[in-house]
């Protein structure tokens, strides 16, 4: 499990898979894939994260070429990750278990409010309002166009809290490997107009991913996955 800081705009994507290619060649760990013709690291993202938002627990699978204690991976690790990254834990999985890109179902976010745009009490009726609509019709521009579509099946839950004396919201929001993912500025702004003020987020962070396995728990709502994966071959 790893924590990472907002980064540059430029740096997603492609640029941060060279950035962990690059850690992990210099990490001097046994890494799968670099006895190659062309060496290049065996490792999985679990789900991409928008550069301008923080994650708190962010999963990575590294396959390994031989079982290593979890101090050294740890320390070889700390000493090579890419900037704006931190390592946060490191477990050994089994290695038939299915990939992580193909098992998380959600991302959990947590929004921090602009003090007096609304009232904990106001986010919370819009929260329930939201979770019991059968359909969400709003719009998303993509390139030039605009595009109707249905913000209900995205939203898996959603709680009004408090952070620091100022409110604050926490959302579940579904990812559909058909539909898309759903995403938090959307929410924020299903809410802006059940509460009818604009919520500005003063802060906005990835607490974490649910999987497959890990969707429910005995209340009913999804957990944070907390675990990355170290897979020996």
């Amino acid at each position: 499990m790893l924590a990472r800081d907002a980064i540059d705009p430029g740096a997603v994507g492609r640029e941060q898979l060279s950035a962990w290619e690059s850690a992990l060649v210099g990490s001097g760990l046994p890494v799968a894939g670099l006895d190659g013709a062309k060496p290049r690291p065996r490792f999985a993202v679990a789900a991409p994260l928008a550069a301008s938002i923080p994650g708190e627990a962010e999963l990575i699978d590294v396959w390994l070429v031989e079982r290593l204690p979890v101090w050294r991976v740890r320390e070889s690790l700390e000493a090579s990750q890419p900037a704006g990254w931190r390592l946060v834990g490191v477990h050994d999985v089994w290695l038939g278990e299915a990939a992580l890109p193909g098992r998380v179902t959600a991302s959990v976010y947590r929004a921090s409010i602009v003090p007096g745009a609304a009232s904990e009490g106001a986010l919370r009726e819009a929260a329930a309002a939201l979770l019991a609509a059968t359909a969400l019709p709003r719009e998303r521009r993509k390139g030039e166009t605009v595009v109707a579509y249905d913000l209900r099946p995205f939203i898996e839950d959603v709680t009004a809290l408090e952070v620091d004396g100022a409110p604050a919201v926490r959302m579940v929001l579904r990812h559909d490997p058909e539909r898309g993912v759903g995403r938090p500025e959307e929410l924020l702004a299903a809410l802006s107009d059940r509460t009818g003020r604009p919520l500005v987020a003063s802060s906005l962070v990835r607490e974490g991913l649910v999987l497959a396995e890990a969707s429910r728990v005995a209340a009913g709502r999804p957990r944070p996955a907390t675990r990355t994966g170290l897979r020996p071959r």
